[in-house]
């Protein structure tokens, strides 16, 4: 199986970047690379429940799984439930892989459900703190305890889960005080990574992510939210990356745990504005870059960021307003 490419099929892939693919994209990779080469052929449909099915996976991971298979433009809503293959050119891959010889059982098992519980979490912290339960964790998803605590031992380094002083697991709230301190925090320190990647990032690189907003821009009332979610990780970590800081990029993970919020945000309130405010803001900060113009460009993310964290408040005011979260065994809401 070939590595997969980004979100939208371009660029590097997440094992070039040093990350390893979640289980939605290695899912996705595989699913358009079995598109492009008429394994699955137009018309085909596809639903949650088969594609979690035939990888081992969640439904979470396959539902994501096939939203970027849309932002690809392989697959559509079909009129009825689940999505239809769309005819696309047909193109040889190297090794393609067969419907049902392939499943991800060979993950971790913490791999194969932290994708869900991670998405579970975030789409709650908006309207209260929650009390994460590792043995209700472990029951709910019938695994170990050994699997649940390290599924919470991710949570944790993503910055989405901490510790109380009693040692107990706990997701704290969005509140506007978390937001306010967390988007702070990330005005002090991403200018500082873009800075230093300055020089490092190659220029084909950065055109890339540049051409990918401009394409973006132009579609700019039609965008899907797993597209903002690829966007806002183009420049905000995978750029930074290049900064050649481990130390700095691990300090940055906490504050960027809202980018993980984010996803849910951006797919619950996709209309809140008339086209996506960030857009014309990471231009700005792209061409000042790809100029040559570093302290400009550093300037430019920091304004960017302190404008981005009123428009985080008002996702998440739309969201305690409109909506209410379902119970879940291993979630506890704290007052």
């Amino acid at each position: 199986m070939r590595a997969p490419q980004d979100e939208r099929g371009q660029g590097e892939s997440a094992a070039q970047r040093g990350a390893t693919p979640r289980l939605y994209q290695q899912a996705s990779a595989i699913l358009a690379d079995q598109i492009r080469a008429g394994i699955l052929a137009p018309g085909a449909r596809l639903g949650e429940t088969t594609v979690a099915s035939q990888f081992g996976i969640s439904r979470a991971p396959a539902r994501q799984a096939l939203i970027e298979l849309v932002a690809l433009g392989l697959v559509e809503k079909s009129k009825g439930r689940g999505y239809r293959v769309r005819r696309v050119e047909a193109l040889p891959i190297e090794a393609p892989v067969a419907m049902e010889d392939i499943r991800l059982s060979s993950l971790a098992t913490w791999e194969r459900i932290y994708a869900e519980v991670e998405s579970e979490i975030t789409a709650r912290i908006a309207f209260a703190p929650w009390r994460v339960n590792e043995a209700e964790l472990a029951r709910f998803y019938a695994v170990s305890r050994t699997v649940a605590r390290d599924v919470v031992g991710r949570l944790q380094q993503r910055g989405i889960v901490q510790k109380d002083d009693r040692s107990r697991w706990f997701a704290p709230a969005l509140t506007r005080e978390r937001v306010d301190s967390l988007y702070e925090l990330r005005a002090i320190l991403e200018p500082v990574a873009l800075r230093k990647a300055a020089g490092h990032a190659p220029s084909d690189f950065v055109a890339r992510i540049r051409d990918n907003l401009a394409e973006a821009t132009r579609h700019a009332h039609d965008i899907p939210g797993g597209t903002l979610d690829a966007l806002e990780e183009d420049l905000h970590i995978t750029l930074l990356r290049y900064c050649g800081n481990e130390a700095l990029m691990d300090a940055i993970t906490v504050p960027q745990s809202l980018l993980i919020a984010h996803r849910f945000l951006y797919r619950w309130t996709p209309r809140l504005f008339e086209t996506e405010p960030f857009l014309p803001e990471h231009k700005a900060i792209l061409d000042l870059f790809a100029a040559g113009e570093t302290e400009a460009a550093a300037k430019a993310l920091e304004d960017h960021l302190f404008v981005s964290r009123e428009r985080a408040v008002a996702r998440i005011d739309v969201i305690v307003r409109d909506f209410a979260p379902d119970s879940l065994p291993y979630l506890d809401p704290l007052a």
